[in-house]
């Protein structure tokens, strides 16, 4: 893909610059392409990226509609920074209402997608309707398509993305595909970009298959203007230029998310046995010094990065030699080594490969292969539930067979594809307790009884357990500096004590806040964390020059617009039946305490810290919903005539 520095502004517009001004859709139903002007107040209220689909998706997708029925819809949107020289700026989100959980469901991936998609000339695509037959989107400028894809279907999406690349005889072509999981809408299928790339998380996967869309593929050769280039550029040198001199960027270019498997072990919080406790004997094979020597063959980046925290690892020997694959994240040595029990870091790449190619979130699958192995190691499942399957920890061949089983939806995989809440459901038999879950998402490698902030972020977080969204790292880490600036002396130091709930939610809220304008403009997560590289400040310096409009350099309105979007995702799940009784954590972490490790006999206190949260944020302290006041001083009366 050619990157295209940022240019110059070559026609006044409506629509500020750092977009490009249109919203294109596609009616599958008629098979239609129409396009409509980005609304420049959107600009002002919500910035761009996850803003613009909360607000397109509360008016367009009611409470009664089916994630899985013609009338959801899917939304693909970029943020003003998205395809600039800004650092990290490669990111794109995809947004509809989630199969998997049937609440808000978001899910972003890394890339050159995002970046392609705004040189096409769009900011974002809406996918309405369903299709009567296969089909893929092709998007290339103004060349609008819906092409016949019955030869793809059944394909794994590394062979329909390369049979694609194939036949437009273009590298730099973008392909957002789904694999067999996807067409057979397993609740947590996800989207795979161009091999490796996942928009994981919430079942965006199983969307595009009940939509019978098999990929989106998209090729543009524009370019993003900016209000004042001269001054852009020079900032986004200097910021690349601090993401290479970070300490912390550094080691995770060098060694990339492997690193927290150490960090996590020190802290006793490495998810072990579908997170029974936060020690893992075999951690030393799935740490990054034993990783990278033995299996890295390569680094790689995605658009406009400066860190490269990729790599393309390889298996020379053993049951899976051969198997070449990028990755896994640590999430997915979590996923398929330490809280399956395994300590063998072929067979989570491996794993890792089958989920990509089949298209399926790592972390959801993981954790229901964890659910059914404990559920069936208590004795409420049996062989007569898995079709004859005995379930064990430490068994590799056993993984790799239930992988594909999900994604095929054959046999007991069947039941697994629907995700732990519903396949605990469906059992019963006291199997609910095994299912490590909010609201449907299950719980990625992070466990709130070493960490409280992780605790509160899941219990509150828009998709379910989500660590994405508000993960206050510091407060776990130590950073006693990062935090007596961000939080003020006066907290410390309780507001660093990963063990304590007090003040907590002024961590979670200010971090949330930070962490969604991120997801507005689109950037990687990695540029505010560890601690950050960049913070709210630094977006007020870059916004008004990458669009001109001056009140997005203050922080003060930063803040508001970022309350204004966690709220309007919280009156979305509010009008699904969401409220503070859905606001909890699994049993294992507040009623179980942590049994080794320095968290030893630790359990989550949700109550307080949920109290102070839903003060911060405006919402009602009995019912967990925003307040008429809450919803007034942010704009949002206008949701009232959509519930």
């Amino acid at each position: 893909m050619t990157v295209r520095p940022a240019q110059k502004p070559s026609e006044v517009s409506d629509v500020a610059n750092g977009y490009k001004g249109k919203i294109l859709r596609v009616n599958l139903n008629d098979g239609t392409f129409k396009t409509s002007t980005l609304p420049r107040e959107w600009i002002r209220e919500y910035i761009g990226g996850d803003g613009f689909g909360a607000k397109l998706l509360f008016e367009e997708v009611g409470p009664s509609t089916d994630p899985l029925g013609p009338d959801n819809k899917l939304i693909l949107a970029t943020g003003p920074i998205t395809g600039t020289l800004w650092p990290m700026s490669g990111r794109t989100v995809f947004i509809s209402k989630a199969p998997l959980t049937g609440i808000w469901g978001e899910s972003h991936v890394g890339g050159f997608l995002g970046p392609e998609l705004k040189y096409a000339g769009y900011d974002m695509l809406v996918v309405e309707g369903a299709s009567e037959e296969p089909v893929y989107i092709q998007i290339d400028d103004d060349d609008l398509q819906l092409k016949k894809a019955d030869n793809l279907w059944g394909m794994t999406t590394d062979v329909v993305t390369e049979t694609i690349k194939r036949n437009h005889h273009d590298p730099d072509v973008q392909v957002a595909a789904i694999g067999p999981a996807g067409e057979r809408k397993v609740r947590f299928s996800s989207i795979i970009v161009n091999h490796a790339r996942a928009a994981g998380r919430t079942g965006m996967g199983a969307i595009l298959g009940s939509k019978n869309v098999k990929a989106i593929v998209v090729r543009g050769h524009g370019a993003v203007e900016v209000h004042n280039h001269e001054e852009f550029v020079e900032l986004s040198k200097a910021a690349h230029m601090r993401v290479r001199t970070n300490p912390q960027a550094k080691e995770m270019g060098k060694w990339g998310t492997w690193i927290l498997t150490a960090v996590k072990q020190e802290i006793g919080e490495l998810p072990t046995n579908n997170h029974r406790t936060g020690i893992f004997p075999g951690w030393e094979k799935l740490s990054a010094d034993y990783i990278r020597p033995r299996f890295t063959i390569a680094d790689r980046a995605c658009f406009g990065c400066s860190l490269g925290c990729k790599k393309m690892n390889y298996v020379r020997d053993g049951p899976f030699a051969g198997t070449l694959e990028e990755g896994p994240e640590y999430e997915g040595l979590m996923a398929f080594g330490s809280s399956l029990g395994i300590d063998d870091y072929a067979t989570t790449l491996k794993a890792n490969q089958i989920c990509n190619e089949y298209g399926m979130d790592i972390i959801s699958v993981g954790a229901t292969i964890g659910f059914a192995i404990e559920s069936y190691e208590s004795g409420a499942l049996t062989k007569e539930d898995t079709g004859g399957l005995e379930l064990s920890w430490s068994d590799s061949e056993q993984i790799i067979r239930l992988l594909k089983m999900i994604g095929e939806r054959e046999g007991f995989g069947n039941l697994l594809a629907e995700g732990s809440r519903r396949a605990a459901e469906k059992i019963g038999r006291g199997t609910e307790k095994f299912a490590i879950h909010v609201k449907g998402l299950e719980v990625s490698g992070q466990d709130g009884r070493t960490h409280r902030s992780i605790g509160l972020g899941h219990a509150t977080a828009a998709r379910g357990a989500d660590h994405l969204r508000s993960l206050v790292v510091v407060d776990q880490l130590g950073y006693e500096d990062v935090a007596a600036r961000r939080w003020g002396a006066d907290k410390l130091p309780e507001i660093i004590d990963p063990y304590t709930e007090t003040y907590k939610a002024t961590a979670v809220f200010e971090s949330e806040n930070a962490y969604c304008i991120r997801d507005t403009l689109i950037v990687c997560w990695y540029s505010v964390s560890w601690p950050p590289i960049f913070w709210m400040e630094d977006f007020a310096r870059i916004l008004p020059l990458a669009t001109g409009e001056k009140d997005l350099g203050k922080v003060e309105n930063l803040v508001k617009i970022a309350e204004r979007q966690v709220t309007l995702k919280r009156l979305f799940n509010a009008r699904e039946g969401i409220s503070k009784k859905d606001d909890n954590l699994p049993d294992r972490f507040t009623k179980d305490p942590m049994p080794e490790g320095p968290g030893k006999g630790q359990v989550v206190n949700l109550e307080p810290m949920l109290r102070d949260y839903y003060t911060l944020r405006g919402w009602d302290l009995e019912t967990g919903l925003p307040t008429d006041k809450t919803i007034k001083r942010l704009g949002l009366e206008w949701t009232k005539a959509h519930s």
